[in-house]
């Protein structure tokens, strides 16, 4: 009789767990479609060379989504060594087809390359995919730096 007791025990427990289950999981799940049309753009800085009196800078642009980006204007933040900014650029990035990888060449001109201690992503000021403005670039964008100074956001 008492292992009557217990599975019957074990079953109510059992149908009150698993509804709460199925709300879990399914608040956890993305909406349909929504992590394949947003993916990622991952930025790295990947070389600082000297240019004259200037920087050259080297960026990789790797979009690992299925969306193109007709425009995408980034706005770019230098800071010196003791971390006081000392320039600030809007770089054009675009176009960049979708699932593609590009590379992007700027000059960052009265600075040296020695004298770059962080780079910052700013904020993107521009975002648009051929039906127009895309809201959520930013979070989007993942930087990573391979040269010798950090790029952050």
């Amino acid at each position: 009789m008492l292992p009557a007791i217990a599975s019957h025990r074990s079953f109510r427990l059992g149908r009150g767990i698993f509804p709460l289950l199925l709300i879990v999981l399914w608040a956890l799940a993305p909406a349909p479609g929504l992590a394949q049309d947003a993916g990622s753009l991952n930025i790295q800085l990947n070389k600082l060379e000297p240019d004259g009196d200037a920087c050259r800078a080297y960026i990789v642009l790797e979009n690992r989504g299925a969306q193109s980006f007709e425009a995408l204007r980034l706005d770019l933040v230098m800071f010196d060594t003791d971390g006081v900014i000392a320039r600030r650029l809007a770089v054009d990035a675009a176009p960049l087809a979708a699932g593609r990888t590009s590379v992007r060449v700027f000059a960052i001109s009265g600075l040296a390359c020695g004298d770059i201690g962080r780079v910052l992503l700013n904020d993107v000021l521009n975002c648009a995919d051929a039906d127009g403005e895309i809201r959520d670039c930013m979070e989007r964008i993942t930087p990573e730096s391979i040269a010798d100074v950090p790029f952050i956001k």
